[in-house]
């Protein structure tokens, strides 16, 4: 994947050697096409026409801030029974427009870019990053924004290379790539995986002074990742909780409150759309997050510091896929993209997420979860008034439901299969 930092993601394929290839893709499980239906379209369209929006934010800067580890579980906004750890996100998060069921594609940090950047969930037993598929061409987000004006940058304190970030985010379309060798001062460096989010953070706002406008910039946060560490400085003074992960969220939530502070004096900051969302799911404890809606429970909320009434609660099912066209609707950008997301304000649509785990797949919508091996449904769950998934419903109840979710959930599998596969994954106009 590497090739995509010297070549157009476009040009990926040709830049690759075969040896290199073959090296890459050796030993790697690759799918295989399910064949469920003849017209899959008939049951979900990959093409999606992003809807017009009369009253869009143009030509407004976007931060994409995703989260390490931040489930809804470690923060006070959404459990209150751990308020005192997230103080400044549960006090931004009242301020923001919040998903009702926010939901991650996957449950490893690999897995949330293609995901958020790109409207790719993981549905493969290998990250797409990590697949033999990682050089298909893709149309992102960064790259329909690039070819609109926008200046792209990706900031992750973490040594360059890590999760393939870097090359991921280069294939996406982003122009600018800010890791641990571009950062001025190693002294900051945590001994593990890159400069403490504090100080890095500040580096970030920094950065966004010089950008021109608009821009599109992704933060990635990092410390909150195992070991947990924090600086020696904080170890006696931030809450620790039962749990070794709490600490480091609370420290994420010091540096994101400063960072905040610092940038709420920038001229930008007032013409900027803050997209908040976390990769994945870690460090669960209580039975809800275990289970297999909970552990994909992460934030989507949106901040727009102009805009004060923008807030509240848009109660909606919304995936990390939905990032990307909700984006470009937000912004008022029309165009069709190869999609497996929708705005969530598209009124003409169902919202869902979709997952996959060790052979098996599952479908949310607002109250149900339908749970599918490939072959056959083994489980279908009521989870709005069900929340420890108690009472399989399979065959018994709703089963209209049941079965418009499964032929939804077969449609997107074969889907994926085959646009992944056969590398269609941009648009083709009919």
């Amino acid at each position: 994947m590497s090739a995509s930092l010297h070549a157009n993601a476009n040009d990926v394929p040709l830049v690759l050697n075969t040896p290199f290839s073959i090296i890459k893709t050796y030993g790697k499980p690759t799918p295989v096409i399910h064949h469920y239906f003849k017209n899959p379209e008939k049951y979900f369209e990959p093409i999606y026409i992003i809807p017009t929006n009369n009253q869009a934010f143009k030509n407004y800067n976007i931060v994409l801030i995703i989260l390490e580890s931040f489930s809804k579980e470690h923060i006070g906004y959404f459990s209150p029974q751990n308020k005192g750890f997230t103080p400044f996100l549960d006090s931004l998060l009242q301020q923001s427009l919040v998903v009702s069921n926010s939901f991650a594609n996957g449950r490893k940090s690999l897995e949330s870019l293609p995901s958020i950047l790109s409207s790719l969930p993981s549905l493969m037993d290998v990250p797409y990053i990590l697949s033999p598929f990682s050089s298909n061409q893709i149309k992102s987000l960064p790259y329909v924004l690039d070819k609109n004006g926008y200046y792209t940058s990706f900031y992750h304190g973490g040594t360059n290379g890590t999760m393939g970030f870097d090359v991921f985010s280069s294939m996406a379309g982003i122009k600018n790539y800010f890791g641990r060798w571009q950062y001025p001062n190693e002294n900051d460096y945590d001994g593990n995986w890159g400069i403490w989010d504090e100080p890095y953070l500040q580096y970030v706002k920094t950065q966004f002074d010089r950008q021109p406008s608009p821009f599109f910039s992704v933060i990635y946060t990092l410390s909150s990742h195992h070991p947990y560490k924090v600086p020696d400085n904080y170890k006696n003074t931030l809450p620790k909780g039962k749990h070794e992960i709490l600490q480091s969220i609370a420290y994420a939530d010091l540096a994101l409150k400063k960072f905040f502070k610092a940038a709420s004096k920038s001229p930008w900051y007032q013409h900027t759309i803050f997209i908040i969302t976390a990769d994945h799911v870690f460090g669960a404890h209580s039975d809800f997050y275990f289970n297999k809606v909970g552990s994909y429970s992460v934030p989507i909320a949106f901040f727009i510091p102009s805009h004060p009434h923008f807030k509240g609660v848009l109660n909606t099912t919304a995936q990390h896929a939905d990032i990307y066209p909700s984006t470009l609707y937000l912004l008022g950008i029309k165009d069709t993209i190869f999609s497996f997301g929708r705005s969530i304000w598209d009124t003409t649509t169902s919202h869902l997420a979709v997952n996959y785990i060790n052979g098996n797949y599952q479908l949310i919508s607002s109250d149900y979860l339908l749970l599918f091996d490939g072959n056959k449904v083994n489980g279908f769950y009521r989870f709005s008034n069900d929340s420890l998934l108690q009472n399989n419903l399979l065959n018994k109840d709703f089963l209209t439901t049941q079965k418009q979710m499964e032929d939804k959930l077969k449609a997107i599998i074969q889907t994926y299969d085959y646009a992944i596969i056969n590398n269609h994954l941009i648009p083709k106009i009919k």
